[in-house]
């Protein structure tokens, strides 16, 4: 079963059987989604590398075969944090003021890295953006803590 210690197992096992509730294995379309709800933040590409399929239905699987995903995942380096977020942000930080221009951000989230959708961008300013001031910009620190507290919140 991995390398998972009790905890990790009994966490796995929880949120799995909130995903499998027939015991008859969980679409691998929900991989990403039984990760997050474990807390960790893997990307798109690392959730396909595992298994994770992009349409439901393709294939099912167990959770056996879960164990070392979870344990593979979580030790997985590449997964960007609150501070690894800032740092990046402060890059645009021109007047090193805590703040960035709001269309900076936007165009930040629509095209870098695992792109935002038109309808995730337009959801993110409306539930975690600060107006922008009379020069168009916008503090970036809250807008990580609310989007990073959301996120925790969804799990």
């Amino acid at each position: 079963m991995a390398d998972l210690s009790k905890a990790d197992l009994d966490r796995v096992n929880f949120v799995w059987s909130i995903y499998d509730s027939t015991n008859e294995g969980v679409d691998a379309f929900y991989i990403g989604d039984i990760l997050r709800a474990l807390e960790l933040n893997p990307t798109l590409a690392t959730i396909e590398k595992m298994g994770g399929t992009k349409k439901k239905g393709e294939k099912k699987i167990m959770a056996d075969e879960f164990y070392p995903i979870f344990s593979q995942v979580s030790k997985d380096k590449d997964q960007g944090v609150y501070e690894d977020f800032i740092e990046c942000l402060k890059l645009y930080d021109k007047a090193e003021d805590g703040t960035m221009a709001g269309g900076e951000l936007t165009h930040i989230l629509l095209s870098l890295g695992e792109k935002l959708s038109d309808k995730e961008l337009d959801e993110a300013v409306k539930d975690c953006m600060d107006p922008e001031d009379e020069d168009g910009m916008i503090p970036y620190v809250p807008f990580v803590r609310r989007v990073m507290t959301r996120l925790r919140d969804m799990k």
